[in-house]
């Protein structure tokens, strides 16, 4: 395999760090900023142990940040719609690991590094401003 197959694997596996550690700290609001710190650096490290060297760290250190950063605001919203700590990291935290299996897959890895941040950034457009509550009724 080329080089370009590893540094997807970097990138594929710096996301999936990324998500399985904001799904970790999401509940605590600077949690997201924490987890891409340690999902950077992590993400570095796992791209120096594959075989390659800075493109691979800086592809994994990349990966984590974009997966940390399009998952807190995933987690964010779970947790104020009412979902559990517990089941939204349990159920993130499986994500994450299927994310790392496909970032196996040729060229996933760069799909996932754009996908994930891509919906984190859909949810935020999404989100309602305001909540309206029960004001309706009150009329």
């Amino acid at each position: 395999m080329g080089g370009w197959y590893w540094i997807g694997v970097a990138l594929g596996f710096g996301v999936a760090i990324g998500v399985l550690l904001a799904a970790i700290l999401g509940f605590w609001p600077l949690g997201w900023v924490v987890a891409a710190l340690v999902a950077a650096a992590v993400g570095v490290a796992v791209g120096f142990v594959l075989p390659g060297d800075w493109a691979e760290a800086i592809a994994g250190g990349a990966g984590g940040l974009a997966g940390a950063a399009g998952t807190g605001r995933l987690v964010a919203g779970t947790l104020r719609s009412g979902g559990t700590r517990l089941g939204t990291a349990l159920l993130l935290g499986v994500a994450g690991i299927g994310l790392a299996a496909l970032a196996l897959v040729p060229v996933v890895g760069y799909l996932e590094a754009v996908a994930v941040p891509g919906i984190g950034a859909r949810l935020r457009k999404r989100a309602p401003q305001r909540y309206a509550g029960l004001r309706s009724l009150a009329d």
